[in-house]
């Protein structure tokens, strides 16, 4: 009985919702590993659209139970407003949702922080979404954070957060110059939404491994992507997590031979949110083309994306740090119509050629793609779901896909619908996971 991790191979915003949700009816639980709700999976079933930040996309599936995990980041607003909109159409979460007691809670001073922090850094922003992801995994690391567990001692709460927002109003007035916070008001405002909260808590690594146990099988689903990794990303743009598949392990306390595969999720282009190095960014009509097409727009924050072509350096990168199985490639349908299609194939720096991928920023930001051109299709293939009947260039574009990151493709996205895709062959890497 296979345990698989999603991962996305390039800056997020790869499709995972999609896949996950595909994926969904071959699992019993989805777990989700790390990030907060800066991330948005976005699923589409008949017409109508779903947009997730906290909650794993399959809970869209009947009966499936989902789980986020110790190193996720929750907002209790946030994810009260999510478990609501669920309701409202009609998607039940009572005894189908569990969330650790161990992972840890953004507060309102976390929001204050980051906004102050990417304000004092003027030009040299990172482009965060200020909902104080990254100020909250800070405390996480500096052993001053408040659990999803804290809640059930009101008394160790309360000191917790008097004493915390002590420290960020020294903060906020000395170094930002931002007005202090009411530590009785975020004290109030919190014991009203933890105790709503309150049935969805439990110690989600035990429930996990016993499950494994009793031979259910889990779809780890991370948020972001690989090159947003804090570890193996591009620092310091990056997000404040491990989004790669290691992560998995870590953010939901289940062991590394209890997961059997990983599947890679890239886009048959490139995009990416928010300031740092882009090889492959189009500042064009092209780029503005496969924006729009692609609606390359933030499913949480509504920011438009950066939009370039494939970039085989990144995805073949990212195809090593997390040892993936094998890969799906989405929007595969946005290039259709260009006459000229390109894909980097590597790096270059005053006309010489790296290997691999750099690891300091500054040696990127000064990196030029090296690219090969491919004729387009220049035919629709939105709702194809046969590779057989995919047009002759877009089957070779995707070959050389494979033979550039050294990955076989076992799922093609043609569409946002989930009988917009081209499923694998039986006898695929992917299947056997499945």
């Amino acid at each position: 009985m296979s345990n698989v991790v999603i991962v996305g191979t390039q800056w997020g915003d790869e499709g995972k919702g999609k896949i996950v949700d595909l994926f969904s009816d071959k699992f019993d639980i989805v777990a989700r590993y790390q990030g907060g709700h800066n991330a948005g999976h976005t699923v589409t079933v008949q017409g109508k659209k779903y947009i997730l930040h906290l909650i794993p996309s399959g809970i869209v599936h009947p009966g499936k139970v989902c789980v986020i995990g110790n190193g996720v980041v929750v907002d209790p607003a946030a994810l009260l407003y999510e478990i609501e909109t669920l309701k409202g159409l009609e998607i039940s979460v009572e005894a189908r949702l569990f969330i650790s007691n161990r992972a840890h809670m953004i507060m309102p001073y976390h929001r204050a922080m980051e906004a102050g922090e990417e304000t004092a850094r003027a030009d040299r922003a990172l482009g965060t979404t200020a909902r104080g992801i990254g100020p909250c995994y800070e405390d996480k690391m500096g052993r001053r954070g408040i659990r999803m567990g804290d809640i059930f001692n009101e008394e160790l709460l309360a000191a917790k957060i008097r004493e915390n927002v002590k420290l960020k109003n020294s903060l906020l007035k000395e170094i930002y110059g931002r007005e202090p916070l009411d530590a009785e008001a975020t004290l109030l405002e919190y014991r009203f939404l933890c105790e709503r909260i309150k049935p969805f808590i439990v110690d989600t690594a035990e429930y996990l491994n016993r499950e494994i146990k009793r031979g259910k099988r889990i779809l780890f689903e991370g948020a972001q992507g690989t090159l947003l990794d804090v570890d193996h990303g591009t620092y310091p743009y990056v997000t404040a997590s491990n989004a790669t598949a290691g992560g998995a392990c870590t953010g939901t306390g289940v062991g590394p031979t209890s997961i059997h595969g990983v599947v890679g999720i890239a886009k048959a282009y490139t995009t990416r949110v928010g300031a740092g190095p882009f090889p492959t960014e189009l500042n064009d009509s092209i780029g503005e083309q496969i924006r729009v097409k692609g609606v390359e727009f933030g499913a949480s924050t509504g920011r438009p994306r950066r939009c370039g072509w494939f970039d085989a350096v990144v995805v073949r990168y990212s195809s090593l740090i997390n040892n993936v199985d094998t890969l799906v490639i989405t929007k595969l349908d946005v290039l259709d119509g260009l006459e000229e299609i390109r894909i980097c194939t590597g790096y270059a720096i005053d006309g010489k050629r790296l290997e691999g991928f750099p690891t300091d920023i500054e040696t990127l930001e000064r990196c030029r793609p090296i690219y090969e051109s491919h004729p387009g299709w220049m035919e629709d293939t939105s709702s194809v779901n046969k590779y057989s009947t995919l047009p002759q260039t877009a089957r070779r574009y995707l070959e050389r896909l494979s033979h550039l990151i050294e990955a076989d493709i076992s799922i093609i996205s043609t569409g946002p619908e989930r009988t917009e895709t081209i499923m694998p062959e039986e006898d695929s890497k992917l299947s056997k996971l499945l």
